[in-house]
């Protein structure tokens, strides 16, 4: 048993990028997510957690991406690029006659790529090699080659073929090879070479924000889902890490069993891993994964940990997860592959839910801090270890998640006698 990396008291807020104010349609990397690291240096809070920053896919959300290792551009700051030569103001304006107080992602979806599109064509017009602040891109583009190439490939295709998802492409597309580009038609050769760039243009911005964040003693915590979705840019380049057909269809699919929330349990959909095939590669693709998050964030929360010790498995023909049974996750050989890799890797454990004393050992012989929700600890009774007086040191602690209600909007909507056990235990007085 390992004692954990958590060993000082500290504070911090949970709020995407999305969320930030905007003048454009959502919230971007630019001067409102400076200030609101101002904020939190300002009140002491020492730690920001986003969510996942992949280009998101259909449903905008950030736990569905078409890829593990991109940025989403949406959160590209525009006024930047007008500042340096490459859009206008007037080319901006139907952005900022989005919604300020929430994310139209119909419109943004409309009305954002055209924008983008203009920025790259004044970039190649301008003739240099790099953007002021942002380095060179073909430094970028040969440094980040080894996820952007593929990633800029399948969404070209993606928009050469109208959306649909990779296993429906022709067959000579249906996967990645080094010279795939070569073979591509002119403009879809030109659409890849635009996503490189609007990539360059989010790490360039990204990784100002995160340095200005530590300047002020803000460290980021990132957020990895276990799993990806089967139309992205992983599945499609990596096969062979997931239990799919050879037409790129999966055989098992991710979920959880019935529960009190459910009685058909969760049919998630996505890919699961074929462990046994990445535990002869030394989990390389996982690693590769790590890697490039703590170049991006401090620290990681690693989404639904359970499935590192046991996942449910569901046939890909089935209705619901009622038919799913469980099977074994790779366990310690994991976690100790990633500590031989990445040595000072900070993890948190996202152990919420129904969790066994395998998944609890795991978590401490893996040396990880585990979550705790405070809004859980309310409606049961005096024994619900959610309370905060039953917290164990390595815990971080949570008001709630980004699938719960605000805090605010949690006390509005308790009954008298639970809000009256909340107001006493934390004596509120109202």
């Amino acid at each position: 048993m390992r004692n954990t990396w958590l060993q000082t008291r500290t504070a911090g807020v949970l709020a995407h990028i999305s969320s930030l104010p905007g003048a454009h349609g959502i919230g971007n990397l630019g001067s409102s997510a400076r200030r609101f690291v101002d904020f939190l240096a300002r009140t002491g809070f020492r730690h920001w957690q986003i969510c996942p920053l992949g280009p998101t896919s259909y449903g905008d959300s950030p736990y569905q991406s078409f890829s593990s290792f991109a940025g989403n551009p949406y959160f590209i700051d525009l006024q930047e690029l007008v500042e340096l030569g490459l859009l206008t103001a007037d080319e901006v304006a139907p952005l900022s006659r989005l919604p300020v107080e929430r994310v139209d992602y119909a419109g943004l979806y409309e009305r954002f790529w055209d924008v983008l599109a203009c920025a790259h064509r004044r970039f190649l017009g301008r003739g240099r090699p790099d953007l002021d602040g942002f380095g060179s891109f073909e430094t970028f583009v040969r440094e980040q080659s080894e996820w952007l190439r593929p990633y800029a490939d399948f969404m070209a295709l993606k928009a050469r073929f109208g959306g649909l998802p990779w296993m429906q492409w022709p067959a000579e597309v249906r996967g990645w090879h080094e010279d795939l580009r070569e073979a591509l038609p002119q403009a879809t050769r030109e659409e890849a070479e635009r996503q490189e760039f609007y990539q360059y243009l989010f790490f360039g911005q990204w990784w100002r924000l995160r340095d200005y964040a530590h300047r002020q003693g803000v460290s980021i915590i990132g957020d990895i889902p276990i799993f990806v979705a089967l139309d992205s840019a992983d599945t499609w380049h990596s096969r062979p890490i997931f239990r799919v057909d050879d037409n790129g269809q999966p055989t098992v699919v991710a979920g959880v069993p019935p529960d009190y929330y459910s009685e058909s349990g969760q049919l998630w959909g996505n890919p699961l891993y074929d462990w046994d095939y990445l535990e002869r590669t030394g989990f390389a693709w996982w690693i590769d994964r790590l890697r490039a998050s703590f170049e991006l964030f401090d620290i990681v929360r690693l989404d639904h940990f359970r499935g590192f010790d046991s996942y449910w498995e569901v046939p890909a023909s089935a209705a619901d997860a009622r038919t799913g049974r469980w099977r074994r996750g790779p366990g310690m050989k994991f976690f100790d592959a990633v500590r031989r890799s990445l040595l000072r890797a900070r993890i948190i454990a996202e152990d919420l839910g129904y969790i066994t004393e395998d998944v609890f050992q795991l978590r401490l012989k893996a040396g990880l801090p585990g979550m705790k929700i405070l809004q859980f600890a309310y409606g049961h009774d005096e024994n619900n270890v959610n309370l905060p007086h039953f917290y164990p040191r390595e815990s971080v602690v949570y008001t709630g998640t980004h699938d719960n209600n605000t805090i605010r909007g949690w006390l509005a909507s308790l009954d008298a006698e639970t809000l009256a056990r909340v107001d006493d235990y934390f004596d509120l007085r109202g």
